[in-house]
C-alpha cells in the first residue's frame, strides 16, 4: 500500500531536515533551498500492515499565491511545519492547509513544530500549541537535529491515513 504524503509550511522551517531525518535517520546543517518538489519514499510497519509513505517535499512558500495546489493532487495526508522560532510561519502552514482542503477537500494531517531544540528562543506560546490540540489536532515539537519525536510524528500520519 502506497500513500503520497505533501510536506507543507513555509521557506526554511525544515520540510526536507525532517524528510531526511526521517528517511535516512540523518541531519545536516547545510541549509539546501528545496525547489519544486523533491520525493522521498519510506516504509513504515503499523500493527496489522505496512505502508510505504511517498514523500512529497514541496519548496517552501513565504509568498503563499506562488504555491502550486496542483503538487497536492492526489495526496492522502499532509505533513504541516512550523518553525518554532518563527511566529509567522504558523499562519503560512495553516494558510496553505485551507487552500489545499479548499481544492481537494479535508484530509489527514499532522502539525509539527519544528527545532524544539531550540525551545528558549520559540517565539510560538504553549497556550498556542495547546489552542491546537484541544482541536483534536495532531501537534508535535519535532526537532530534526535531535530527531525528538519525528518518527513519532509520521507514524501517526501513517496509521490516519490508512485507517
Amino acid at each position: 500500500m502506497q500513500k503520497k504524503i505533501c510536506m507543507l509550511g513555509g521557506f526554511s522551517v525544515g520540510k526536507t531536515s525532517l524528510v531526511r531525518r526521517f528517511v535516512q535517520s540523518i541531519f545536516s546543517d547545510t541549509y539546501l533551498t528545496t525547489v519544486g518538489v523533491k520525493i522521498d519514499k519510506k516504509s513504515v510497519a503499523l500493527p496489522n500492515r505496512t505502508v510505504d509513505l511517498i514523500l512529497w517535499d514541496l519548496a517552501g512558500e513565504d509568498d503563499i499565491g506562488s504555491f502550486r495546489v496542483s503538487n497536492v493532487r492526489g495526496a492522502t495526508g499532509l505533513v504541516l511545519v512550523a518553525d518554532g522560532t518563527r511566529a509567522a510561519t504558523l499562519a503560512v502552514a495553516l494558510t496553505l492547509r485551507e487552500r489545499v482542503e479548499a481544492e481537494f477537500g479535508a484530509m489527514p494531517f499532522v502539525l509539527l513544530f519544528n527545532k524544539s531544540d531550540l525551545r528558549d528562543r520559540w517565539a510560538i506560546s504553549d497556550r498556542e500549541i495547546d489552542e491546537f490540540r484541544q482541536l483534536g489536532w495532531q501537534i508535535y515539537l519535532t526537532s530534526a537535529l535531535s530527531g525528538e519525536h519525528v518518527d513519532d510524528a509520521f507514524h501517526q500520519l501513517a496509521s490516519m491515513v490508512t485507517a
